[in-house]
């Protein structure tokens, strides 16, 4: 894994100069999946940092993507980027390709898992709250808003307060709380980069559909997964009368 840091210098690096940087990723192909697979085979029993960097690279759009998706949490695009780029290399240090999965779905994974995780540790758990409630309703907030068709800064009616307050399993005050904490906002991705991007480009201009093959069906296991892990571990601490209980 340390040796793999040194794959992404500070060319590539979007805390260096975040247009430069999404202007330099585009430039990576992507992989066709039989490619993908041989690489990733190869990676796994050599080691080979050059294969290690043709995996990473052509999927470092990727990563822009996924963090597109978190923007208006009040923390830096490229920072975010940055950390979803650490989820990239932890995901090709444990792919196992002969599970099935291209690598890209699995890289998913892990990308959201790095991000959230920088997202959380950034807001103070007093802003935020410790359930799982509190931390779903954080995350999927504006994912339900945007369904609606509610913008960030129109007030929502008593309605609506209880139509996601319901999805969401939590209370309208938890609603009416957690939507003044995500006011502020970051820069959107649909903003110009500025006069130095290449006709006025977006930023969402850098990013290309790379949608993987059962992507949400595989996060959605992988997060299971980790829950059921969890929940044995705790259950093994437990006597008998503790388990009937539960």
């Amino acid at each position: 894994m340390d040796d793999l840091n040194g794959l992404i210098g500070p060319d590539f690096s979007p805390e260096y100069n975040l247009t430069r940087y999404l202007q330099s990723i585009r430039k990576f192909p992507i992989l066709e999946q039989d490619e993908e697979y041989q690489l990733a085979v190869l990676y796994q029993k050599t080691h080979d940092q050059n294969i290690a960097y043709k995996l990473i690279t052509s999927h470092l759009r990727l990563v822009v993507k996924v963090v597109s998706k978190y923007r208006g949490y009040g923390l830096p695009i490229s920072e975010m980027i940055a950390e979803g780029n650490v989820g990239l290399l932890y995901a090709i240090e444990k792919f196992e390709p002969e599970k099935g999965f291209r690598f890209s779905t699995y890289a998913l994974w892990w990308i959201k898992a790095s991000v959230q995780k920088y997202i959380l540790n950034s807001w103070s758990l007093v802003k935020l709250g410790t359930t799982a409630a509190q931390k779903k309703l954080f995350f999927n907030l504006r994912k339900i808003k945007n369904k609606l068709n509610l913008s960030d800064d129109r007030e929502m009616s008593q309605d609506v307060l209880k139509h996601i307050a319901k999805s969401l399993d939590v209370s309208v005050q938890d609603v009416t709380d957690m939507n003044m904490r995500l006011q502020s906002h970051d820069g959107s991705l649909n903003t110009l980069l500025g006069d130095s991007s290449e006709n006025g480009a977006e930023w969402m201009d850098f990013i290309s559909d790379t949608k993987p093959n059962q992507e949400e069906s595989f996060a959605h296991s992988e997060t299971m997964k980790y829950r059921r892990k969890l929940f044995h571990e705790a259950l093994s601490v437990l006597n008998s009368r503790e388990k009937d209980i539960l």
